[in-house]
């Protein structure tokens, strides 16, 4: 194997670490007033809807959203790179903002209200993230499905909450 091809392989390889990482930093980031941590008696004390998910349940689909976010925008940036693929990678890292935004409105601020505003926005972003993604990967714009549907579904219940509380 040539020196060039071990350098390439080693650029893919730490471009998937960053991606990857920069998903699990926000991940982290979020993480830090979920429940449990900074807000876990207030989220306890609020009014829930009888169809609201087991709190072990979000632990796995959130990490699971995480690595296939990474490898979403690893395979977009791997094919075209920044300058081949800057609005794809741009609108990726505009819903990756409002992900970790969310998690600090919602449960840092305990504003139901402004999070579900904000997750529209987020949802509208990831859409045109995936959308993007199709255009430049069709396996990329697969692997962002899963999250537009978990989004989806916790809009419904972010609004559901608000109605509620």
């Amino acid at each position: 194997m040539s020196e060039k091809t071990l350098r390439s392989r080693y650029t893919l390889f730490a471009g998937l670490l960053f991606w990857l990482a920069l998903c699990y930093f926000t991940a982290w980031l979020g993480s830090q007033v979920s429940p449990g941590i900074a807000s876990g008696e207030w989220f306890e004390s609020i009014t829930k809807p009888s169809w609201n998910p087991p709190g072990w349940l979000f632990g796995p689909v959130w990490s699971t959203l995480y690595t296939l976010m990474g490898v979403a925008v690893w395979l977009v940036w791997k094919d075209y790179g920044f300058s081949g693929a800057q609005k794809a990678i741009t609108f990726f890292l505009i819903q990756l903002f409002l992900n970790g935004l969310w998690s600090q409105i919602f449960f840092g601020m305990q504003e139901i209200g402004w999070a579900f505003l904000e997750i529209l926005f987020l949802l509208t972003a990831i859409i045109i993230t995936t959308v993007l993604f199709f255009k430049k990967n069709r396996i990329a714009g697969w692997l962002m499905v899963p999250y537009i549907l978990w989004v989806s579904f916790a809009s419904v219940l972010n609004g559901t909450l608000w109605w509620l509380n």
